[in-house]
């Protein structure tokens, strides 16, 4: 019996944060496509990446690590519509995954992250920290599930969420989700939102910097831990400067 591939919908776990109707406005030609990459044995691949316009987009990869490999994904997600990128990765033994992702942006738009880490074989680690800052009644979104094989010992995966709301309206959430069926392992994950510390604020206003300047470098200082990882500094710009352009004229 042939399958007939249908759109997801809220019921579907990593949808359930999702706009719809956005996803509805794609169909599945928009939703199906993806993009596959494979990092050899020992080799290192690093993808650096803006995403979202004024239109729906999604964006889909699916990854496969070599033994020893290693791969590095940035990605700052700034779209005035709903914007979402999907990563699905398969690591090898002794591989390693590196994500750092920044969610900004302030109307009524849905910006998330998905990421689904396979942890197929021993020794392998991953990393990935996201920073969320939204206001308006925009929502910020890092669904991360991590999968560690029964054979996969001394996996070493960790999470790190962090959103900033600057507005009541805005919204961010995290859903941490972790399968392991081997029992010599380290998985972690945290997750926090609050707003911008105010006493910092009044610090740097007391010393002549005016409050777009005040909330520019705060924000910049808080989606920054996004981007330690990665080590050309004119991509780590352009990231930055893709984030902190979102914040002129939005306040």
């Amino acid at each position: 019996m042939t399958q007939i591939a249908t759109l997801p919908t809220r019921r579907d776990e990593a949808w359930r944060y999702a706009d719809i109707d956005a996803v509805e406005r794609l169909g599945l030609a928009g939703i199906s496509e993806w993009q596959d990459i494979a990092v050899p044995a020992g080799e290192t691949k690093r993808t650096c990446m803006v995403v979202g316009g004024d239109a729906p987009e999604v964006t889909r990869i699916r990854m496969s690590v070599g033994d020893g490999g290693r791969a590095e994904v940035f990605a700052t997600s700034a779209g005035d519509d709903y914007t979402r990128l999907e990563i699905e990765v398969t690591l090898g033994k002794g591989a390693h995954f590196e994500f750092g992702g920044v969610t900004i942006g302030g109307g009524d738009a849905t910006r998330e992250f998905v990421t689904q880490t396979v942890h197929a074989q021993p020794d392998a680690t991953s990393n990935q920290i996201v920073r969320s800052v939204h206001w308006g009644t925009a929502a910020g979104n890092f669904l991360g599930e991590i999968k560690v094989a029964r054979h996969a010992q001394k996996t070493d995966a960790a999470q790190d969420f962090k959103g900033l709301l600057l507005e009541a309206g805005a919204s961010a959430n995290a859903v941490p989700q972790l399968e392991i069926f081997a029992d010599d392992v380290k998985c972690a994950h945290g997750a926090t939102v609050g707003q911008l510390d105010e006493a910092a604020r009044f610090y740097m206003a007391a010393r002549g910097l005016s409050p777009e300047m005040a909330r520019r470098l705060l924000v910049q200082a808080f989606i920054g831990d996004a981007f330690v990882e990665l080590e050309d500094e004119e991509s780590r710009e352009k990231l930055l400067e893709a984030a902190l352009s979102k914040l002129e004229g939005k306040l």
